[in-house]
């Protein structure tokens, strides 16, 4: 590898082309691109890299690994030793220049420490902290101003899980909260979908590049997940998700959150993971009740019992834990149990109506109507179709 290749200006500039915010001076884009390179040499969560970037800066640092030079004082041989063993068979421009050419056909987006995108919580990891994020969508929803919560759960869950983390999703998003989860099967897909469902926020962080949908069955809601939020991960575009890389993602998902409600969970659920990241960060935890004889329920069970999570039976149980006032409902002027119930009188059991006659019927404005057949939806008390709207079977 020529070391002199990361810092070369016309490389520094083709590589920032449309993938960061850009940089102020030449210093920060020599700073930005260190970021990118440093993105291919390590795995997730290696804290000797996040060491040394923090004690040198991430280009000096690179130009330590490159060169062979002398390392600051606070490592020991064996560290710089193995460290060097582990990066040095990764630095290759070519697998750079390759990921960075599918971030730019594919619209991906480069977030480094410093830069205005770049999410606080995520500092929180000290040096176990990603030193770059790559991101599809709306990537300055990582820093929008609102609360943030992470949904996890099992893959293989219950209907009875989908169910409750739809319904906890779905009311916390209506109110403006961002939900975080890791797009994959089960109380994953779940919490996305009923996010999305009232118009609400919601980020997939994946463990694998962020130019491929993981898994290809959600391909379609990921697609969503970016047209309305966000999908982010810290390894480069064409990196495969490993056992290694998924448990790492759940540290990303636990600190980008303000508290992490685990719906369903076995007894060594990788969701168990997030929550024990959460834990360590000292987020609020909490987790959902199941049946006795519910095996994807025990995680759950264990996290109450053993890790004083607490017990989350709705959406008002997680306001609590988000620190988030909750009104009394008989003193609620604009109770959504009212406004529930007009919307549900004034759907038809037979006759599909649209939004637009729903509203009427219901004397309301129709963007409020909207988000509140979408909740309805979720709990099965209404149905959709091309034409409109009904009472669903739930009802």
């Amino acid at each position: 590898m020529n070391t002199r290749e990361p810092f070369d200006r016309g490389f520094i500039s083709r590589a920032l082309t449309g993938l960061a915010s850009a940089p102020r001076d030449a210093e920060e884009a020599r700073q930005i691109v260190a970021h990118i390179v440093w993105s291919h040499l390590v795995e997730p969560g290696d804290s000797v890299a996040g060491r040394l970037v923090g004690a040198c800066g991430a280009a000096d640092a690179l130009g330590i690994v490159i060169r062979q030079e002398a390392w600051p004082e606070g490592f020991t041989a064996k560290e710089r030793k193995n460290a060097l063993g582990r990066w040095h068979p990764r630095l290759s421009m070519t697998h750079v220049e390759q990921s960075l050419a599918v971030a730019q056909r594919v619209g991906i987006s480069v977030l480094v420490p410093g830069s205005p995108e770049w999410p606080p919580g995520l500092s929180d990891l000290g040096d176990h902290a990603p030193l770059c994020i790559w991101g599809r969508g709306q990537v300055d929803t990582l820093i929008a101003p609102s609360v943030s919560l992470a949904v996890v759960g099992a893959r293989a869950a219950t209907s009875y899980g989908e169910h409750v983390a739809a319904e906890i999703a779905g009311e916390l998003a209506t109110d403006g909260t961002r939900i975080y989860s890791g797009g994959a099967y089960g109380i994953d897909g779940a919490a996305h979908r009923a996010a999305l469902a009232v118009g609400g926020t919601t980020v997939a962080v994946l463990a694998g590049g962020v130019e491929r949908a993981y898994p290809s069955g959600n391909e379609s809601l990921l697609d969503r997940v970016r047209a309305q939020g966000a999908i982010i991960g810290e390894v480069p575009p064409g990196s495969t998700p490993t056992r290694w890389r998924f448990l790492q993602r759940n540290r990303l998902i636990a600190a980008l959150s303000a508290a992490t409600v685990v719906v369903e969970a076995g007894w060594r659920s990788g969701s168990l993971n997030t929550a024990g990241h959460a834990m360590a960060l000292g987020r609020p935890l909490g987790a959902v009740p199941g049946p006795v004889t519910s095996a994807t329920s025990v995680g759950c069970h264990r996290l109450m019992r053993e890790y004083d999570a607490l017990c989350v039976t709705g959406a008002d149980d997680v306001r609590e834990l988000l620190g988030v006032e909750v009104a009394a409902p008989a003193t609620r002027p604009d109770s959504r149990t009212d406004d529930t119930t007009r919307v549900r009188d004034a759907l038809s059991a037979r006759t599909w109506y649209p939004t637009a006659e729903v509203a009427r019927r219901a004397g309301m404005v129709q963007d409020d109507v909207e988000t509140i057949l979408g909740l309805l939806a979720l709990e099965g008390t209404a149905e959709a179709s091309l034409i409109g709207w009904r009472r669903g079977s739930g009802r």
